[in-house]
C-alpha cells in the first residue's frame, strides 16, 4: 500500500506540472499574441502618423509654391512699374543735366 500511495503521489505530481506546463504555455502564447498584436497597432498607428505628416508637408509645400508664383508675378509688376518711372524721371530731367555738365564742363577757372 505504502508503494502504491508513494506511485499514487508521483502521478498527481507529474500531472500538476503537466499542468502547470499547459499554463505556462498557455500563458506565453497568449503573452506573444498580444505582443504581435500590439506591434502591428504601432505599425498601423505610425503609418497613419507618417502619412498626415507627409499631406500636411504637401500642403504647405504647395501653399508655399503658390504664394512664390505669386509673389514673383507681383515682384515683376512692381520691378516695371519702378523701371518705367525712373525713364520718365530720366527723360524729364535729361536736358537738365545736359546743360549743367556742359556748364561745368565749358567752364575756365583759373
Amino acid at each position: 500500500m505504502e508503494a502504491n500511495r508513494g506511485q499514487n503521489g508521483i502521478q498527481l505530481l507529474l500531472a500538476a506540472e503537466q499542468e502547470a506546463q499547459h499554463i505556462v504555455n498557455t500563458a506565453r502564447n497568449a503573452k506573444m499574441a498580444r505582443l504581435r498584436q500590439a506591434k502591428e497597432e504601432a505599425d498601423k498607428e505610425i503609418a497613419e502618423f507618417r502619412a498626415h505628416m507627409e499631406a500636411e508637408f504637401q500642403r504647405k509645400l504647395t501653399e508655399s509654391s503658390g504664394d512664390s508664383g505669386a509673389n514673383v508675378k507681383r515682384l515683376e509688376h512692381e520691378t516695371k512699374a519702378k523701371i518705367g518711372h525712373l525713364k520718365t524721371e530720366a527723360s524729364r530731367i535729361s536736358h537738365d543735366v545736359v546743360q549743367m555738365l556742359l556748364k561745368h564742363v565749358t567752364a575756365v577757372k583759373n
